[in-house]
């Protein structure tokens, strides 16, 4: 159960905040605003990805050097857990109070009138709740979805409730979509009290206010706990919490189901976030689990990311099969094409339809999952997941769970103003794919992680040291994932696959890359050593390719399998033997897994590099190679012809370069600036 919201407030921090943004009254406002909005932010019992809204009313001189008053209130598409001064547009305020004489104000009017009065044209489109903050007569308004009043405004007789709890402290707002009318409303009810302190906006969520950032804050952590208590709600949840799960294979499976459901030819993957902690599993035993999939969201806004209803897919679904986990994805979208083709009938307006798939899943003994265009729109999904199970569980034993229905969730959902929180951009070239680097935390494996996740793919870096792999997540960054394994041990290159499957759903691109230069004559080196060069530089690179390509075969949509060999492969070095005969091998394994593979549309690469600085080729080995050349270490990291060295940057280019080639196999790319004797053909 949600648990008790602790009061954050310091006022050392605050002052050191106003005290920061700028040197008069209303940056220093502005300063303490942004400081409790990202306290508010960072509690995911009071708001989550973009939900709820902030708002200060300063006073700031105009053009013509005239005092005017001015709100600053959350842009669209903020976070208030990161927000800053950027992320709160002003505007001018007294031209928006005029607005209530208005009888009514379209959207269109609404969005137009607002961005005319910003003070930096450059703004974000300001909140669509704007009017309301503009409306209520306090300097700080703050408004959350937090997970206990979501509770109290979805349950049957909320206004009786709400009336034990808080007396007449609370105003009461009825149910209306965000928008001007919702304003009006919301400010007819506080003048009808004008000593409470908050409302209740009926299946949406809460507002407080006061004449200090402190005051308005402490209101929002107060009222909060106070419902929070009524309903026994005392207790912590984990939302992120993901364990171990047996039944993996399930995940690779819907990815692929999703993807072929969307509507759109050649769609790529989502990427998946599984949460399956003991909340989520006591919530996917219940009796009524049917009936409170077809219920709705718990806040209005959650529309746009989860949809209205989860896809429920029982044992007796998933342990039939992938056909049976494809068959249930498309009578999911059939539904939603069917609901938008109802209530689209009865719509006033034309609207777009949205792709069908679904955006959540609830999977008997496997857990609740995130669907998304990536990782982060995949998390954003889990977590509005977690608290819609935490609000329909606790709603239930409260009399029920009665959110907005069908055609208010279609408004919405289908509401351009709530589309655009989600600022739709072309998708960077490999979002949607999760990407394995074997030797991540190395150099080379490093920078091709980078390289892919600058195009917008997630990735899971593979390495044996965990000190260095958190290093290598600190530059990574989130959305991305690790995985601490001795890759020459049995069972670790499944253990892989299932860390990709765990953290993102599945796997679409592997670089095995791992290796080590072992070095020395043959006729002078141990057997262990050799066999040891062997299972570093071939093995493993089996091991992995073998797993990845179960999995790819599982999903059924291609992927691609990318070997680091090494030029030694086609041009051995003097006694390098125990490094460029796997190598060699390597890339005989290569071609034939292309064609093996071929029929499945999984397309087998590499890289042949050379001379590469790395934990692989080190200052002692580079001094040791040169030495063996007769030449100096500058000249033998430049011996190409090009004349330069070339670096694990280049490297990581050509490893995307062969990504994006898509109707590439059994192909191998040099990387060494050029050197005759190892071209290849």
């Amino acid at each position: 159960m949600s648990g008790m919201i602790r009061n954050r407030y310091i006022e050392s921090q605050a002052n050191k905040w106003r005290q920061s943004s700028g040197l008069t009254p209303a940056d220093e406002e502005l300063g303490e605003r942004i400081y409790t909005s990202r306290l508010i932010g960072q509690d995911p019992d009071l708001v989550m990805h973009g939900g709820g809204n902030t708002s200060v009313k300063v006073e700031r001189t105009n053009i013509f050097g005239q005092t005017q008053r001015v709100i600053h209130i959350k842009g669209s598409g903020s976070d208030l857990d990161t927000i800053d001064a950027d992320g709160l547009p002003g505007l001018w305020l007294d031209p928006l109070l005029k607005l209530r004489q208005l009888a009514t104000l379209s959207d269109e009017q609404m969005v137009n009138i607002q961005r005319s009065n910003l003070l930096d044209y450059r703004a974000p489109n300001p909140s669509v709740e704007t009017l309301l903050h503009a409306f209520l007569p306090f300097k700080y308004v703050d408004h959350t979805h937090a997970t206990a009043f979501l509770v109290l405004a979805d349950i049957p007789g909320a206004e009786g409730v709400c009336r034990e709890v808080f007396g007449d402290r609370l105003g009461i707002v009825p149910y209306i979509m965000p928008g001007f009318a919702l304003a009006k409303k919301a400010a007819e009810v506080f003048e009808e009290n004008s000593n409470v302190e908050g409302l209740l906006l009926l299946k949406h969520g809460h507002f407080s206010f006061g004449d200090t950032a402190r005051q308005s804050y402490e209101r929002i952590v107060e009222q909060t706990n106070e419902i929070a208590e009524h309903f026994g709600m005392t207790s912590g949840t984990n939302y992120r919490e993901r364990r171990d799960c047996s039944h993996l294979p399930v995940l690779p499976a819907l990815r692929s189901a999703v993807a072929r459901h969307t509507g759109v030819a050649e769609a790529r993957m989502p990427v998946l976030d599984i949460r399956n902690g003991e909340d989520v599993h006591d919530f996917l035993k219940r009796e009524d689990l049917a009936e409170l999939a077809q219920c709705g969201t718990a806040s209005p806004d959650h529309v746009i990311r989860i949809k209205g209803r989860p896809l429920v897919l029982p044992k007796s679904v998933w342990s039939r099969g992938n056909g049976a986990i494809d068959e249930a994805v498309g009578q999911f979208a059939g539904e939603y094409r069917r609901y938008f083709d109802r209530q689209h009938a009865e719509s006033k307006e034309t609207k777009r339809p949205l792709t069908p798939e679904p955006k959540l899943a609830w999977i008997e003994e496997i857990g609740l999952v995130g669907i998304g265009e990536n990782a982060k729109a995949a998390s954003v999904a889990a977590d509005l997941g977690v608290q819609n199970i935490l609000v329909r569980a606790v709603a239930k034993e409260n009399g029920g769970f009665q959110p907005i229905n069908e055609k208010e969730s279609f408004e919405v959902e289908h509401w351009s103003l709530e589309q655009a929180k989600l600022g739709r951009q072309a998708p960077l070239r490999f979002q949607g794919h999760v990407v394995l680097v074997t030797g991540g935390a190395g150099t080379i494996g490093l920078e091709t992680a980078k390289a892919f996740a600058r195009l917008g793919a997630n990735c899971l870096i593979v390495d044996y040291d965990d000190s260095k792999l958190k290093e290598a997540m600190n530059q990574l960054g989130q959305g991305h994932a690790s995985a601490a394994l001795d890759l020459t041990q049995p069972g670790a290159a499944t253990e892989a696959m299932n860390a990709a499957i765990l953290n993102f759903g599945g796997i679409d691109i592997v670089v095995s890359n791992v290796g080590i230069a072992a070095s020395g004559a043959m006729l002078e080196m141990e057997e262990s050593e050799f066999r040891n060069g062997f299972e570093l530089n071939f093995f493993i690179n089996r091991g992995i390719a073998v797993e990845a390509a179960k999995v790819m075969r599982a999903q059924s949509r291609g992927g691609q399998i990318l070997f680091s060999i090494s030029k030694q492969a086609v041009n051995p070095g003097k006694n390098f033997g125990a490094y460029g005969i796997p190598k060699a091998a390597t890339m005989s394994l290569l071609r034939h897994l292309a064609l093996e593979l071929g029929q499945d549309r999984i397309r087998v690469n590499g890289i042949n590099a050379d001379r590469i600085r790395s934990g692989l080729l080190n200052d002692e080995v580079i001094s040791d190679r040169a030495s063996a050349r007769g030449i100096s270490e500058e000249e033998y990291m430049r011996g190409n012809l090009l004349g330069q060295e070339v670096e694990a940057a280049h490297v990581a280019d050509a490893f995307v370069a062969l990504a994006s080639c898509e109707r590439t196999s059994a192909h191998v790319l040099t990387v060494d600036g050029g050197k005759i004797e190892a071209a290849l053909r």
